[in-house]
């Protein structure tokens, strides 16, 4: 199977992105874990790069926090001029959208994206001005800290006991054209905040007794850390699926594990959890609806519904996949989410029906490529077997043509091998495949398998031949 090619219509999509993105502006986002990692100094000293080349830049929107080696970057920079608003009694200075849209500059910088705007200004938030630049064709620099990301809200809550009010949607960071990740130990960070190089010296105090405590710092940096990851890893993998490449690029651990209606999933979810812990990847829980998995009792669907639920408290991402071979979909999914290591359960039935029926595992193993596929083993006693659907419940024509190629396909073998079978083996080929049509197809099925194994074999090799005469009263 032929998994190489692109899809058409992600590929379609592709190029009407990039036409849109032909008018408008470019989006840089200046990210970090928390106040004072130098972000603005960094934005500035980029936009000054960008001057030097001949970039028309402004500066829309920057504050310094007093910080006088940022205040000595602003020097040579075209400043805008802040809009005036008044707020209950007071007046508030505000980007000034407007001004910015008039003077329309190659590059502006809009310092602290997730600012919220007094009552009274177009916009309730800064980022919907920036977006208004971009749509204009203007240029932004920007700066973001990691708490401010919408999705993280909880999980910053969780670990710093601070609730953030003013927030991002993550759909900014992910179109974003460029982010650049500023980084600072928290050693460091510290040492800048007691040194009044991020807060005043009381806003110093109180930021090192609550929200910069080193613990924090740690946690906040890994949050960063792995949020510009998985935005370096999506932009490798569109990159894989833009020019066809179907192999797996292991540049991060990612971990696919397959389930099914079995008690034994259950299992295969803890240990694959066990595993991501222990690599520190990501991980997803898969499930392929196949025809015959669709037929199966309430009850055991019911059990794939569970082991989901159970992955995604795990903290696993599920997806369920459809199509006619459950392992040609998990492995062209695995392929395009670039995965590097497949999980899949121990079979625990007879071996026989992997050679009458195929089998999903060794299919696996032999098309996965340069992907491991890891085989996790269960308790057998505590995985039932699950029944098998009749055939003639949900599609009855299809298995009286079934009882009838069986039929076929024995007769064609007995016109081969007469010389070497007596008339008792090619009975008994005939019985075992009206046996074989009752277990898999039912009853209906079976009485027609029979009626036509005895006609087939009366009429073919059974004196005289190509009659339905007998000859002998054995065979009536």
């Amino acid at each position: 199977m032929d998994n190489s090619r692109p899809n058409p219509d992600d590929l379609l999509a592709r190029v009407q992105a990039e036409e849109a993105k032909q008018t408008r502006g470019r989006l840089k986002i200046f990210f970090g874990a928390a106040a004072g990692v130098g972000k603005t100094f960094a934005m500035l000293e980029a936009a000054h790069e960008r001057q030097a080349a001949g970039v028309d830049v402004v500066v829309g929107w920057i504050d310094t926090h007093g910080r006088a080696e940022t205040e000595a970057l602003l020097q040579g920079l075209e400043i805008l001029p802040r809009r005036l608003t008044p707020y209950h009694g007071t007046t508030v200075p505000e980007f000034d959208l407007d001004v910015a849209l008039s003077r329309h500059p190659s590059l502006i910088l809009v310092d602290e994206l997730a600012h919220s705007n007094v009552p009274g200004v177009r916009h309730a938030k800064r980022w919907q001005d920036v977006e208004e630049l971009l749509q204009a064709g203007i240029d932004v620099y920007t700066t973001v800290n990691v708490q401010h990301i919408e999705s993280l809200n909880d999980v910053v809550a969780q670990i710093t006991g601070v609730v953030v009010h003013e927030t991002v949607p993550d759909s900014i960071l992910e179109q974003a054209d460029e982010v650049e990740l500023i980084d600072l130990p928290p050693d460091e960070l510290l040492q800048r905040l007691r040194q009044g190089k991020v807060y005043i010296p009381h806003q110093a105090e109180r930021a090192l007794r609550s929200f910069f405590r080193k613990g924090n710092l740690i946690a906040l940096r890994e949050l960063a850390l792995r949020r510009t990851a998985e935005r370096v890893d999506a932009q490798m993998q569109a990159y894989m699926r833009d020019h066809a490449i179907p192999k797996t690029w292991p540049a991060t651990e990612r971990i696919l594990v397959c389930i099914s209606p079995s008690p034994l999933s259950i299992r295969l979810v803890r240990a694959a959890r066990r595993m991501a812990a222990g690599l520190h990847a990501e991980w997803i829980v898969a499930n392929v609806e196949t025809p015959a998995q669709l037929r199966l009792p309430e009850a055991a669907r019911n059990r794939v519904v569970q082991t989901l639920r159970l992955a995604e408290q795990l903290g696993a991402e599920t997806v369920i996949l459809s199509g006619q071979n459950a392992s040609d979909e998990i492995l062209t999914y695995a392929r395009a989410r670039n995965v590097t290591r497949i999980l899949v359960g121990k079979p625990t039935h007879p071996r026989w029906r992997d050679l009458l029926f195929g089998s999903m595992l060794d299919a696996i193993v032999r098309g996965s490529g340069e992907i491991d596929v890891h085989v996790i083993s269960g308790d057998q006693e505590a995985a039932p077997p699950l029944s098998r659907p009749r055939l003639e419940r949900t599609s009855p024509w299809a298995a009286y043509a079934w009882a009838v190629v069986v039929v076929v396909a024995i007769t064609a073998f007995c016109q081969v091998v007469p010389p070497f079978f007596a008339e008792a083996n090619l009975i008994m080929l005939y019985l075992l495949g009206v046996v074989l049509v009752a277990a898999r197809l039912g009853r209906g099925p079976s009485v027609v398998a029979s009626i036509l194994s005895v006609a087939a074999f009366d009429f073919l090799f059974v004196l005289p031949f190509l009659t339905f005469a007998v000859s002998d009263t054995q065979y009536i």
